[in-house]
């Protein structure tokens, strides 16, 4: 069931004396040796499971509701071309640099960022608060998913009928999460199947189901997306979606692609280090990292050309159902969309099925980041780690849950338990997290080194590159914390 006494991986560079050396900015070498580097972490075992894993992780819940409210309010085509332009840029040298962080050094994030340097293992802890806040009001969100595929199968009269409507649905809603058992019922089964996964490791669990989830996901998502397309009036939000605008462009619709892509891909969420520590070194990680990021962008487009030309096929002011975000998109208007569509009973039921394999395949990259380390450093067997990750989504998970109900009188700035995990988590943590991952690796670490772990060989490449991690990223990665901490407050 577990990978304890699964062969130890080579983490290191081959070198002959057994040590994988790591140089600073400064020149100064640290040695670190192959049995420190290298824990019982077993590996994915092949190039495929570790794109589909870390691709399964990209793709989530802000996919599905995230990108197409904001491709619908920030001018469609024009949010779209920034979102590309941004993804085969910005977006895919963080994600090589923390994969190569994490195959550099073969570690868990604190572990990786003490190999780095080992004055900043410290913040490899402030890392790890990332998962910690997000797993478990994600796995709250996904437990609203579980009741609603259950609603629809069960032809549920708010949802579904002649009566049903944008109110009755909103209506649905309200009632569902202000009960307080109900919410926490489902909480716990989407809980429970995210961490029975990653209790059977990296190869049985993780990539094994990723495997599985991956191409159902596919095969969902095309199926829902022709669908929709064949309705009548759908093509108007195919339009809106696809042709841009340059009068559109304004620098909010810049900041919402970037924000939107940085959220997107994993990034700065310990996830993309963890799964890098997992991979193997005859694997190239810019063809993995482009296979993900295509995988990750395709997606959210396809999820956006199944919600936009809905809403636009079905709904009488489709400009404002479009421009709802969050809860309201996913949980009240599509199901308003969906009892017009003909078979909407069914088509909402596999949507809602679509969304459970997304989170779900999302959750299990979240409890593995924090499960890494508990493996890691406390030197526990995986059993007793995913134990302990479950107990902090009982705990933390809970309060959000009752956040909409018997504690829904704790409210700061307008928002409850769970919005302000959200905004802690997303909107100030991880900002700042990918802010330092790319000063200590751009300036108190060797850049060289993790260009040839990239397998950067090109000068220009690895100008590039370097340019982007110390310059570039931080420079936006603080645009995107001003934004959250002054514009959305």
């Amino acid at each position: 069931m577990t990978e304890d006494n699964q062969s130890v991986r080579d983490t290191t560079t081959g070198q002959a004396d057994g040590a994988a050396q790591f140089t600073d900015a400064s020149g100064a070498e640290q040695g670190i040796s192959e049995k420190a580097v290298s824990h019982k972490r077993g590996g994915f075992s092949s190039k495929i499971g570790f794109v589909l894993a870390a691709a399964g992780s990209a793709v989530g819940l802000g996919n599905l509701w995230r990108f197409p409210y904001l491709a619908a309010k920030y001018g469609g085509g024009m949010f779209l071309l920034c979102y590309v332009l941004l993804a085969v840029t910005f977006g895919f040298c963080l994600l090589v640099l923390e994969i190569a962080i994490g195959r550099k050094t073969g570690k868990g994030v604190i572990g990786a960022f003490a190999a780095l340097n080992k004055k900043f293992k410290w913040f490899g802890f402030v890392c790890l608060i990332v998962p910690i806040i997000i797993i478990p009001y994600y796995s709250v969100i996904g437990g609203w998913v579980v009741r609603y595929i259950v609603a629809f199968l069960e032809g549920n009269g708010q949802l579904i009928g002649e009566a049903a409507n944008a109110d009755t649905s909103a209506q649905f809603f309200a009632a569902f999460t202000a009960d307080p058992w109900q919410p926490l019922i489902y909480f716990l089964i989407f809980g429970a199947a995210t961490i029975l996964v990653v209790v059977f490791g990296v190869q049985k669990g993780i990539e094994r189901m990723s495997k599985i989830l991956m191409p159902a996901l596919a095969i969902l998502a095309v199926f829902l997306m022709i669908y929709v397309l064949c309705q009548p009036g759908a093509w108007e939000g195919v339009k809106k979606l696809f042709v841009p605008d340059f009068g559109d462009f304004t620098y909010e619709t810049l900041l919402a692609a970037l924000g939107q892509l940085f959220y997107s891909m994993s990034l700065a969420m310990c996830i993309m280090i963890t799964y890098g520590s997992y991979m193997k070194k005859d694997a190239s990680i810019s063809g993995s990292a482009r296979q993900i990021s295509i995988c990750d962008t395709l997606f959210a487009i396809v999820a956006a050309l199944i919600i936009i030309p809905s809403i636009y096929a079905f709904s009488s002011d489709p400009e404002s159902v479009a421009s709802q975000s969050g809860p309201s998109l996913m949980f009240v208007q599509l199901p308003a969309v969906f009892n017009n569509i003909p078979g909407g009973r069914w088509i909402g039921a596999v949507f809602f099925v679509l969304v459970f394999f997304a989170a779900l395949t999302s959750s299990i990259s979240l409890a593995e980041a924090i499960v890494s380390v508990l493996r890691e450093n406390c030197k526990l067997k995986r059993l007793p780690a995913c134990a302990i990750v479950f107990g902090i989504m009982l705990v933390l998970g809970t309060l959000s849950s009752l956040g909409f109900g018997p504690l829904s009188m704790i409210n700061i700035a307008g928002k409850n338990l769970l919005d302000i995990f959200d905004y802690l988590s997303n909107s100030i943590l991880m900002p700042i997290v990918a802010i330092g991952t790319c000063i200590i690796a751009g300036y108190f670490y060797d850049l060289n080194i993790i260009s040839d772990e990239i397998g950067m060989r090109k000068k220009g490449t690895r100008l590039y590159f370097r340019i982007m991690i110390r310059f570039v990223a931080p420079v936006c990665m603080a645009a995107i914390l001003f934004s959250g901490i002054f514009l959305q407050l």
